[in-house]
């Protein structure tokens, strides 16, 4: 599989983040492209990778729904593993994706011990409009810290949703872009863009990975 490494991306960088897309875009969409460009200039390299169902639609061009859950975790943990070899045991090995993406690596750091730090953007909480269906059951079982970077206006979690889940989110941390949907684009009225979002993002999961991840 071809992954797409960002320029501070090797041996050598301190922190590295294997970052996964979500379910309905590819690694190098738009979104991902900008978040990954804010990310690595926030001191974070970073490297991109594909799931199965999405390699087979960049052939073919046909939409597919995501693979199962373990086909999934089963291709971010054998590129996890990639990444572990490329950057040397002295770099600390995040984990992060968009939405779906972000969900398989908070699940993937419950059964792995070689990941130090996790970071979600746009987590589904639920799905849209399916409040009674969340996705917080693992949370309690990741071994390392955790960030959410959210959109208050996020229809799979806004901030009045988990305002009363308290127990389930213990431990996680939670960052609020102010009037961001699930693709971090704020209202149009606002003076902040998209990409503004996307760089508060990246300089958040900095400084929360500079706070929580020292050696």
């Amino acid at each position: 599989m071809e992954l797409i490494k960002t320029k501070g991306y090797g041996e050598g960088a301190e922190v590295v983040m294997v970052l996964a897309h979500g379910a309905g875009a590819p690694a190098d969409s738009p979104f991902m492209q900008e978040l990954a460009d804010a990310l690595d200039l926030s001191g974070i390299p970073n490297v991109r990778f594909e799931f199965p169902y999405m390699q087979k639609r960049r052939k073919d061009g046909k939409k597919r729904p995501p693979d199962r859950q373990p086909i999934l975790l089963d291709c971010f943990r054998d590129i996890v593993s990639q990444v572990r070899q490329e950057v040397g045991a002295d770099c600390l090995l995040t984990v992060g994706g968009k939405s779906m993406g972000g969900r398989m690596a908070s699940i993937l750091a419950t059964e792995a011990t070689d990941i130090d730090g996790v970071a979600c953007f746009g987590y589904p909480f639920h799905p849209p409009g399916k409040s009674d269906r969340w996705r917080t059951g693992h949370f309690s079982q990741i071994g390392c810290p955790m960030l959410v970077v959210q959109g208050t206006r996020d229809p799979f979690g806004k901030r009045e949703e988990l305002a009363g889940r308290g127990p389930e989110l213990q431990g996680i941390t939670v960052h609020w872009l102010e009037g961001g949907n699930h693709d971090f684009q704020p209202l149009a009225r606002q003076s902040s863009s998209q990409k503004n979002l996307i760089l508060d993002a990246a300089r958040e999961t900095r400084c929360f990975f500079d706070q929580c991840l020292r050696r």
